[in-house]
């Protein structure tokens, strides 16, 4: 797929006589990445893509290679749930640990992955590129209702340093506050034990209605149709809901937090 990509837009730019230059200056991106993009050696984001068929009116081809890229890309536990999580008409997501993926900054999600030490740096810039670029199902015609709770702790773990935590807990206080179909509350330390603490999950609704649990763990992950365990599972969230912030609370509380990381 990513020759297949490099191949179409030689083939696409040579068409309407452009140089790689001129094309990039199209594009807003450096004629450098282009002629990487089109010898194969760097992978094209989403937002290339969209880019390319747009200025060489491609209908959306680039679009469809990219994303065909980015599923062989994804490590092969996860891709089970990228293609559920893409389709979902909602999402309700509880993680205890970090930030979730689809609302994380390029470099929180950089220090995230880069910490464990698991990845080779190529493999971490990869990751990255991945992990944002399926945030776009956030802003798409249709973005899925995509409620989020975290714990408090989430806001005061040190990731990346005081510069890293500061840009992404203003990016939650920005994603909450502008784009109407992402709520995101907060379960405060004061809460003591409650049913989150049994660990992060997902969960999706498909078009049709139905349900689905994800669970995700070290190298793994596991999505689950059962009835009853998605039954339980609704169940644990409306616990852990139970015991947040409302919305804007929370908002307020991330925004003092990200003021103390200085």
């Amino acid at each position: 797929m990513l020759e297949l990509f490099a191949e179409e837009l030689r083939l696409a730019r040579a068409a309407v006589g452009m140089s790689q230059t001129a094309l990039a200056e199209a594009l807003s991106y450096s004629a450098a990445l282009v002629a990487k993009v089109e010898t194969g050696e760097r992978r094209p984001s989403l937002d290339f893509a969209r880019r390319c068929d747009a200025v060489l009116g491609a209908d959306g081809r680039f679009e469809r290679i990219q994303r065909r890229i980015s599923r062989e890309t994804v490590v092969p536990w996860f891709r089970d749930w990228a293609g559920v999580e893409q389709e979902a008409t909602a999402l309700r997501s509880f993680e205890p640990l970090c930030v979730p993926g689809l609302l994380q900054t390029e470099g929180y999600a950089r220090a995230l992955l880069a910490g464990g030490g698991l990845f080779a740096p190529d493999e971490i810039e990869q990751q990255v590129t991945n992990r944002l670029d399926r945030q776009a199902a956030l802003t798409r015609d249709r973005p899925p209702l995509f409620s989020v709770v975290i714990d408090e702790y989430v806001l005061r773990r040190w990731i990346g340093g005081p510069e890293v935590m500061r840009e992404q807990l203003r990016h939650l206080v920005k994603l909450g506050s502008t784009l109407p179909r992402v709520r995101i509350q907060v379960v405060p330390l004061s809460a003591g034990p409650y049913a989150g603490l049994g660990g992060p999950f997902v969960i999706a609704t498909s078009p049709a209605g139905e349900d689905v649990v994800y669970l995700e763990g070290q190298r793994h992950g596991q999505v689950i149709d059962r009835p009853e365990y998605v039954q339980r599972m609704v169940e644990v969230w409306e616990s852990i809901r139970g015991e947040a912030l409302s919305q804007q609370q929370s908002l307020d509380l991330i925004a003092e937090v990200a003021e103390t990381w200085t």
